[in-house]
């Protein structure tokens, strides 16, 4: 009976005391308001999301430093988030327990709050009934919303500061400044009037540059790079210029150029490049999967920086065909070592090498290839290449032996105006390849002539994405029996047409008996309809076709055939991750449902 008596107790205390905490967490709970008469709903949540308090009051902050720091804060950037809007008018209140916090001394700051009050009246909009900014370089483009009876923002004036003090420097004049500034708001009309005044102050060219952080780069060859345009009238563009060249190098993690203050003689602008340097060794690998073709791995290992002036060597493996119903398994081994800054900072020369093994449907190969070249970058979207090869392969194919040699001129243009490579949602990319080669002994001379050109358009709110590519292939000049067969084309599997057999549309020619090889003519088209599920999964539908000619795009000894399937895709930081579903829809090359599994979005 004793026992049972104090288990009651105990219990009843138990009870008594959660009730208690209950009751002293409920009277301690910050009770907090947020009105905003007269604002509309995107005025409101602009105002909602400025509020440091607002943001304490739905964490439940119960520090009451904490809340008084927010509120006495949330003055300023209320009142900014409504000059942003043209509400000059405003008025704020935030009571901490009917105290306004603005009227608080910090060193006075309440021991507790338990009642927040946000209350922020806009008031009327205004307009602008002056804007002026003055004197401007030729070709200044002002922000339209900084005009008479325009809403009367003030990032507009911020903006039209900024664009006038740019076209000065963009014709040279580097210290050009605001001098002055008038703002007059006129509350009875509701108008304010902005005046600003600039001062170019003189026309300067590029001084020196004074170089600080690397460590294994050759002082002589970081400034070679660089490419600071000394003597040069002053472009800031030409800055950006000098960072973007020592950036794709990736020999640094960070590069940072720096304006001087002031002046030097003549008058001419120094300037300080600042630099992290990487680590010089990187390694790679990567994957793609095909449920006919098989899995193709791959990898690299890179040496950035490898002589002290810039050299990036970089040796490259892959495996294709592991496991894959078509042909065998292909071993490719390169070695490529690049010297930027050779000729110019935007040309760079390189030496290349390649041996491979090929196990094709049609025939075996094996050969190598070794070449020097140069690139050139003209601008951000524009690269070009051009270089000297010579290769020799030797392929084995039902019927006989043929060996291949010839010196070629590789030479190919690059025009890259997509927002996000490996994900694109617009802009466009076309590459266009031209190959001159000359034969020896039995091979063929001629040249080998491909376009690739791929465009993105994002549709509505930006969820949906068209995605298109044209591909397009000839030999020209070589027949199509002494054409090495690198030269040649194919259509089927990841690269041109999914759900078709990897290489399986080529053409057949008499060569002692029914060949079968690749042609001398390929078009291909591929269409994809990308949709967001969410931040982080999409879904696609794709159609791909592709036509192969012997001697001509649509002669008689040609044909064509497609597929189509639907894809998922998987965001991650790098890209995304592709699976695909794909059969054949057209042409008799192929059948059943393939699998496609890599990185990136398939064009």
């Amino acid at each position: 009976m004793v026992q049972r008596k104090v288990r009651l107790l105990a219990t009843g205390l138990v009870t008594g005391a959660a009730v208690l905490a209950l009751f002293i967490q409920s009277a301690s709970a910050l009770d907090f308001t947020f009105e905003t008469p007269g604002a509309d709903k995107a005025l409101r949540n602009l105002l909602a999301g400025a509020s440091l308090t607002r943001e304490a009051g739905r964490a439940k902050a119960e520090d009451p430093q904490e809340i008084f720091a927010a509120a006495r804060a949330d003055y300023a950037r209320l009142l900014g988030a409504l000059y942003s809007e043209g509400y000059y008018s405003g008025t704020i209140s935030i009571l901490l327990d009917g105290r306004e916090a603005a009227a608080i001394a910090p060193l006075d700051a309440p021991a507790s709050v338990h009642k927040v009050t946000m209350r922020i009246t806009p008031g009327p909009r205004f307009a602008f009934s002056r804007a002026t900014i003055a004197p401007l370089a030729k070709k200044t483009e002002l922000p339209p919303g900084y005009a008479p009876g325009e809403v009367a923002k003030s990032g507009e004036i911020v903006a039209a500061a900024t664009a006038g003090v740019e076209g000065w420097r963009n014709q040279g004049y580097a210290k050009a400044a605001v001098t002055g500034q008038q703002i007059t708001a006129d509350h009875r009309a509701k108008t304010l009037a902005a005046d600003i005044a600039l001062d170019a102050g003189p026309r300067v060219r590029f001084g020196q540059l004074t170089m600080q952080g690397y460590q294994r780069m050759d002082p002589r060859r970081l400034a070679k790079i660089a490419g600071y345009p000394t003597g040069k009238i002053f472009d800031p563009a030409k800055l950006d210029e000098v960072r973007a060249r020592l950036r794709r190098t990736e020999i640094f993690s960070s590069v940072t150029v720096t304006e001087a203050e002031t002046l030097s003689p003549g008058p001419s602008l120094d300037a300080l490049l600042e630099v992290v340097e990487n680590k010089p060794r990187r390694i790679g690998f990567g994957g793609e999967l095909s449920s006919l073709d098989g899995l193709t791995v791959s990898g690299y290992w890179l040496h950035r920086n490898l002589l002290g002036g810039g050299e990036r060597l970089r040796v490259d493996a892959e495996v294709a065909g592991i496991g894959g119903a078509s042909g065998g398994s292909d071993f490719t081994l390169g070695a490529r070592i690049e010297r930027p800054a050779t000729l110019s900072p935007d040309t760079s020369a390189y030496i290349e090498s390649s041996i491979d093994q090929l196990d094709e449907v049609d025939y075996s190969s094996k050969g190598f290839s070794v070449g020097v070249g140069l690139t050139h970058i003209f601008n951000p979207r524009l690269t070009g290449e051009f270089g000297v090869s010579y290769s020799w392969t030797e392929v084995t194919d039902a019927f006989s032996i043929t060996r291949y040699r010839q010196l070629a001129l590789p030479t190919n243009l690059t025009w890259d105006n997509r927002d996000v490579p490996l994900d694109a949602t617009k802009g466009y990319y076309l590459a266009a390849d031209a190959t001159p080669f000359l034969g020896f002994g039995s091979t063929g001379s001629g040249a080998q002539l491909k376009a690739d050109l791929r465009a993105y358009r994002a549709l509505g709110s930006g969820r949906f994405v068209l995605a298109g590519r044209a591909q397009l292939g000839a030999v020209v000049g070589s027949g199509l029996l002494e054409t090495p067969r690198e030269y040649l084309f194919y259509s089927g599997g990841g690269g041109t047409v999914r759900g078709q057999p990897y290489q399986s549309l080529g053409v057949n020619v008499l060569r002692g008996g029914d060949l079968r090889t690749g042609g001398t003519k390929f078009l291909g088209l591929s269409a994809e309809l990308r949709a967001d599920v969410t931040d982080k999964i999409g879904v696609v539908a794709f159609y791909d076709a592709g036509r192969i000619g012997a001697a001509d795009f649509f002669d008689d000894s040609g044909d064509w055939h497609a597929g189509a399937g639907v894809g998922l895709r998987y965001n991650t930081g790098i890209g995304p991750i592709r699976f695909d579903v794909a059969g054949p829809v057209g042409g008799n090359t192929g059948s059943g449902v393939q699998v496609y599994l890599g990185i990136g979005q398939a064009f």
